[in-house]
């Protein structure tokens, strides 16, 4: 499976890979975002959300576990879920508010903290792992099934879009 790293040296970057990514996103896609606390993360996603479309404010979902927006993704509308596991206390919390019903083939769902859900989730079609550096961010991203793969192969990704 194929991966890209880059690194991103400051906020108007992260929003130039999220233009980028919001690009190459199918419908159906599942992703996990991962890092620690602060690592851009939520950064990542509002502006993926901004390139699709979105034009209202992207909160972090920390304490509704969820937020649902409805974008264009190649000129069709799209849903994106953006799930914020961070404060869930057990996995049964997602089964419980209904979440799985939102993994399906017309939904993009970007998943933060994707190991509190346990085994409840679908695998990841792409992860994406920031990491804090002394100056800026280190961004790996990684396709593990051939959607996830027909999506990286559909990233380019220049720091100065």
């Amino acid at each position: 499976m194929q991966h890209y790293k880059t690194s991103l040296i400051d906020e108007g970057a992260t929003q130039a890979l999220g233009k980028s990514l919001a690009r190459c996103l199918q419908p159906g896609l599942v992703i996990y975002l991962h890092g620690d606390l602060g690592a851009g993360k939520t950064a990542l996603t509002r502006a993926i959300l901004h390139a699709a479309g979105h034009q209202g404010n992207v909160k972090s979902p920390t304490y509704t576990l969820a937020e649902p927006y409805q974008v264009q993704i190649h000129g069709k509308a799209c849903k994106i879920m953006h799930f914020d596991l961070y404060r869930m206390i057990s996995a049964d919390e997602f089964i419980e508010a209904g979440f799985r019903d939102e993994f399906n083939a017309d939904t993009i769902c970007i998943i933060e903290w994707p190991e509190k859900a346990d085994s409840l989730l679908p695998a990841a079609d792409l992860d994406i792992v920031i990491d804090i550096l002394d100056e800026g961010r280190a961004v790996e991203i990684k396709a593990n099934t051939t959607a996830g793969e027909t999506s990286l192969a559909g990233l380019h990704f220049a720091p100065n879009l």
